[in-house]
């Protein structure tokens, strides 16, 4: 790799990420006029040692390196590492105290929905090192140029709003520890302004801090299970009739696997500078470990630390106060280093947050030119002013948010990864792709039957979901109360309609 092409980046070490800066945020003339003062101080902040420049431009063969044995284990670590945190395992806890599941019945539905939700973002993360785009980017092959501005919005929105709950976690938790002292809002500012510190800088620091971050997270989450693994209750049932019951395991099954699979909008994100010849099944492997390892881990333990609620009223008291005080009361009885373990479990928020906010920017910058020319650590800014707004806005809902905002992302993403596998595996299993056309509207698909396929799989979530504003019609026939059939009615619709809605786009339009 040519040295200029390491500006500002350091010394190479073995198994880094390398990261390759761009003079700018984008190769086209910028659509509109930007002040030279304006563009003078662009130039300097994208001087800064250590600032990643590059936006969603492709990264190109001959800029990337191949990676070391490290390197590929790196991406299981970096997986692992954002998702052993407090957000996660929070909603574990939803099983036993929303969803009013037994231990067993919450462990199983945990390890096997953690397992299923990997799936998606695993496979979409094949698509980083084959094309050099972004996953958004990647996107407009599949659904076409315009309507995949659709999905980049909402993956904004999922990305945004998993920083909003993590914010508001770590608020909790540092409030909790300072008996109240700090308030939950100076909390949520704490964490938003370090995830963003690490986050505008770009790649290479957020792999190194996400490397470094998780010993120390699984060290604590380790004592959190001593510490707190006596009080667990494994004898705790499942309340209601049968159909309730299988209702609810139904809805908390969804919700789980929606957790996982919220990644798969930004998969390929985070490994764009691996070579094209970086071996899918590694590429899928390392993700699924990473993934399917820290989601049942954390779920886990949150099964466990709800399940002692209702034998420990010290335990239901922190419940009833917050989520981030229920956690800190699993460290009662170490005294002051059980605070400092809540500390550590609050900061290591920001591992989850970082690669959110970082996907987040990017998918700004697919919305169109005049977006793309604006620079990423800007968009990256944006979204941590977005998330923190909504984090102090929503710190007492947050519950509330947990059960309606993941499943309502999920339902997107089972209808986008199928027509993503739809198209890969029936139209361009024996045809390859222009990676390089990623702006080139005449040489992308024109969108119509992803579009269509897109919208009418809609109709699945509409008539299966189990919301508090909305329980569809067939969602209600399931149990007492209904539940969350929505996930799957989606996938069977979008399946059905879409290869040959895509067939007739093919035999009419050719591309």
């Amino acid at each position: 790799m040519p040295e200029d092409s390491e500006k500002g980046l350091g010394e190479k070490h073995p198994g880094d990420v390398h990261v390759v800066s761009e003079p700018a945020a984008s190769n086209d003339a910028l659509p509109i006029h930007v002040p030279e003062k304006l563009s003078r101080w662009n130039r300097t902040i994208q001087s800064i040692k250590g600032l990643e420049a590059r936006g969603i431009s492709r990264v190109q063969p001959h800029e990337r390196e191949a990676p070391t044995l490290a390197a590929m284990t790196q991406m299981a670590i970096m997986w692992y590492s954002a998702n052993i945190t407090l957000n996660n395992l929070a909603v574990g806890f939803l099983g036993p105290l929303l969803f009013e599941l037994g231990f067993l019945d919450s462990a199983l539905i945990v390890v096997f929905a953690c397992l299923v939700g990997s799936v998606g973002p695993a496979y979409m993360a094949i698509w980083g090192p084959q094309s050099g785009n972004r996953t958004m980017v990647v996107a407009r092959y599949f659904m076409g140029y315009w309507p995949a501005k659709l999905t980049t919005v909402l993956n904004i929105i999922i990305m945004v709003g998993y920083g909003t709950i993590s914010c508001i976690l770590g608020g909790q938790v540092l409030s909790a520890v300072s008996g109240g002292r700090t308030s939950v809002v100076v909390g949520i500012v704490i964490i938003a302004l370090i995830c963003w510190a690490v986050a505008v800088f770009g790649m290479k620091p957020f792999h190194v801090y996400e490397k470094y971050q998780a010993i120390p997270l699984t060290l604590v989450l380790f004592i959190l299970i001593g510490s707190a693994g006596p009080h667990f209750n494994p004898s705790l049932q499942s309340v209601g009739n049968t159909a309730t019951i299988a209702a609810n395991r139904l809805s908390f099954f969804s919700l789980q696997l929606s957790v996982p699979l919220s990644w798969a909008g930004a998969g390929s994100d985070f490994f764009v500078y691996y070579p094209e010849n970086t071996s899918k099944r590694m590429v899928f492997a390392m993700t699924y470990a990473g993934l399917s390892i820290s989601f049942v881990f954390v779920n886990l333990l949150g099964v466990g630390l709800a399940s002692g609620v209702s034998a420990n009223p010290g335990w239901d008291t922190a419940y009833h106060t917050s989520s981030g005080a229920l956690l800190l009361a699993g460290f009662d009885g170490l005294g002051g280093f059980g605070k400092f373990c809540g500390v550590m479990v609050a900061l290591g928020l920001c591992s989850n947050v970082v690669p959110s906010l970082y996907a987040a920017a990017l998918d700004f910058q697919v919305l169109g030119k005049v977006w793309k020319a604006i620079p990423r650590y800007f968009w990256t800014t944006v979204a941590a002013v977005i998330y923190l707004v909504c984090a102090v806005a929503g710190r007492d809902q947050l519950f509330l948010i947990f059960q309606n905002f993941l499943a309502l992302m999920g339902y997107w993403l089972v209808i986008f990864i199928t027509i993503v596998f739809e198209e890969h595996m029936i139209f361009r299993r024996n045809r390859g792709f222009d990676w390089g056309a990623y702006e080139d509207k005449k040489k992308l698909p024109i969108g119509i039957a992803a579009l269509i396929s897109f919208l009418v799989g809609w109709v699945g979530p509409i008539l299966g979901m189990y919301q508090v504003w909305w329980t569809g019609p067939v969602a209600s026939q399931v149990g007492d109360a209904g539940a969350d059939l929505g996930l799957w009615l989606g996938f069977a619709i979008t399946a059905v309609i879409f290869p040959p809605l895509r067939f007739v786009e093919l035999m009419r339009i050719g591309r």
